[in-house]
């Protein structure tokens, strides 16, 4: 699913037809590339790969984890490997705990990708039973994955700086502040985002 180029568009035409500082900087700098992802339990494992290290090195962990378990691996083939095996591509221990409390979760039928609830904050409350994932991570899975349309992720700094320069704050705004100055975009946060992100790598000419 994901956020499509056409969704991106739409929903952004709608936001700048309310405020014009979105449909200046929208027709100034154009939309955001869309971000897609495959949903289930394997996205959700690769960001917690490529959690604290550079997209290098997690393209590069879990090419080597694929190659161990297999492209089309299960949660059960991972939780079969030892510490040695998962350490030797790459996982410090820290993280093999973490793809292993995903693993089990999924296995234990805890957390269900394919039947997430409809609730965007009783999913985000959900995947964050996943030991290591936390909020933001959460709200990314629900945005590439799924394509809800309604995903603020505040806590973000780039989404925070964006909001910054784009509503010319003073200061960057804090996660609680930057939630609120967000909710007058609601029902469509989650292009918003996409676009702050978009804004903040394309400062003013």
């Amino acid at each position: 699913m994901g956020l499509s180029a056409d969704i991106l568009k739409a929903e952004l035409d709608v936001v700048a037809a309310k405020d014009t500082r979105v449909g200046e900087e929208l027709t100034r700098i154009g939309y955001p590339e869309p971000r897609i992802r495959p949903t289930g339990y394997k996205t959700m494992l690769r960001t917690i790969v490529g959690q604290q290290v550079s997209v290098a090195a997690a393209t590069s962990m879990w090419g080597k984890l694929e190659a161990e378990l297999g492209e089309e691996f299960t949660t059960s083939c991972l939780l079969k490997r030892d510490f040695d095996t998962l350490r030797a591509c790459g996982l410090s221990r820290q993280k093999q705990g973490y793809a292993r409390s995903l693993c089990e979760l999924v296995e234990a039928g805890s957390v269900d990708f394919d039947a997430l609830p409809q609730d965007d904050e009783e999913a985000i409350a959900e995947l964050t039973l996943v030991k290591g994932i936390g909020r933001w991570s959460a709200e990314i899975y629900l945005m590439f994955a799924e394509g809800r349309t309604d995903i603020w992720p505040a806590g973000d700094l780039a989404v925070q700086e964006g909001v910054k320069r784009l509503l010319d704050i003073e200061e960057r705004p804090k996660e609680k502040e930057c939630r609120t100055l967000g909710a007058p975009w609601a029902p469509h946060r989650s292009s918003m985002a996409l676009f702050t992100w978009h804004f903040y790598a394309n400062p003013a000419l």
